[in-house]
């Protein structure tokens, strides 16, 4: 994604924003802000070593080799991100990144990850040795009797998706290492690329939702916004020279999306479903492959949103044999201590962190599910219009 942007909109001024939807938590009184300054500092901090420069330059990602070209690497190799502007408002913080788009990106994930960890540590903290021992027993017995569930399906295909809202890196490495032991080849990789790296796994993932979002800010009139979806995929498709090709149609209603989309779209390997009732999406998109001649039965449909072992089998039985099925397992493979403490302190929430604006324009997300939609409502109500989405299910954002 960095790549893409790199080459296609790098002068792209953005701003992005951490979002608790969770409010209940409050980050701001678990968290010491001088401990989560020393982290973000650290992170500053940070550059690639020569070895995993040497990885990404190298490796193999989906049978493609050298996919992240020379200029890209030099620029990343040098790189450092940013300055964060982080602030206490009651009970919450806000925490803000702005600069060009293609090193703003790449605060995401590690802000993510750690206002995750040192949630956990804040309770952590208060525990003692053997409540602890006690506490990461259950928490791995939890994880073990999914995985042996999983294995009733022996055609169940996975990855780790679940990096951003994960319990700690540690723990992260150690669910990765409990599915590959326990699902061997039926665990296809993870998102992670610093584990992938480690443990000799496929680097695994799909784009997000902050591409549409952002060209879809920079349109100009009504006309371009509803082409800005599409613009990002060609130029994905061109970026990647005709690989990765997965398509991501929720931003604004899977449905409008699909029913308007270039022919050539159809061509592609598969979609991703993240939003809204999976199986509608599921539906949907293979009645579009119908409709555009092309055999769903040769296609990849990757459920990721809201995830556990009971709803993987669920609908892997619905969808295999119509479809190619996978899954991007997140927050639930890599943080679920959910019942594990009197208080259910350690359960995961949602935490986002999001592109709000591009070039001072502000950014959107519709999502098939309106719970998950976010933006200043003058502009919903314009991209609602515009995408044509009517009434929409409201469901619950698990995580």
């Amino acid at each position: 994604m960095c790549q893409s942007v790199f080459h296609n909109r790098p002068g792209t001024q953005v701003t992005f924003s951490l979002i608790n939807r969770s409010k209940h938590v409050p980050l701001a009184k678990l968290i010491d802000e001088g401990e989560l300054r020393e982290q973000l500092d650290h992170i500053r901090s940070l550059s690639l070593t020569r070895g995993e420069s040497t990885w990404l330059r190298g490796n193999t990602f989906y049978g493609k080799r050298q996919m992240f070209r020379p200029d890209f690497m030099e620029w990343f190799e040098n790189l450092q991100l940013p300055p964060y502007f982080l602030e206490r408002v009651g009970d919450q913080y806000e925490l803000t990144f702005e600069g060009s788009w293609p090193e703003v990106m790449l605060w995401e994930i590690p802000a993510l990850a750690v206002l995750m960890e040192l949630r956990g540590r804040a309770v952590l903290n208060e525990m003692k040795k053997f409540e602890l021992q006690v506490l990461y027993a259950r928490a791995a017995t939890k994880l073990w009797e999914k995985i042996e569930r999983l294995r009733e399906q022996p055609g169940v295909k996975i990855a780790d998706f679940g990096t951003r809202r994960r319990h700690s890196f540690l723990w992260q490495d150690w669910c990765v290492q409990a599915m590959v032991e326990g699902l061997g080849s039926n665990f296809t990789g993870t998102s992670n690329c610093l584990i992938a790296k480690n443990r000799d796994l496929e680097a695994i993932g799909t784009n997000a939702h902050e591409l549409p979002m952002v060209y879809a800010a920079l349109a100009e009139d009504d006309e371009a916004l509803a082409r800005a979806p599409y613009d990002v995929l060609a130029d994905w498709h061109k970026e990647h020279e005709g690989n990765l090709r997965i398509i991501l149609p929720d931003t604004y209603g899977t449905e409008g999306f699909l029913k308007r989309a270039p022919d050539w779209l159809a061509g592609w390997t598969g979609i991703r479903i993240d939003s809204g009732d999976p199986e509608r999406g599921a539906e949907i998109a293979i009645d579009w492959w119908k409709e555009r001649g092309e055999d769903p039965t040769r296609k990849l449909v990757i459920f990721s949103d809201g995830l556990d072992a009971d709803k993987i089998l669920d609908l892997y039985r619905k969808f295999s044999g119509r479809v190619r099925v996978s899954f991007g397992w997140g927050t639930l493979l890599t943080n679920d201590f959910r019942g594990l403490t009197t208080d259910d302190r350690l359960a995961p929430f949602s935490l986002v962190c999001k592109a709000v604006s591009a070039n001072g324009h502000p950014t959107v997300k519709l999502s098939d599910n309106p719970n998950k939609a976010m933006g200043p409502q003058t502009e919903i109500a314009r991209y609602k219009r515009v995408f044509g989405v009517g009434e929409q299910e409201r469901r619950e954002v698990v995580v």
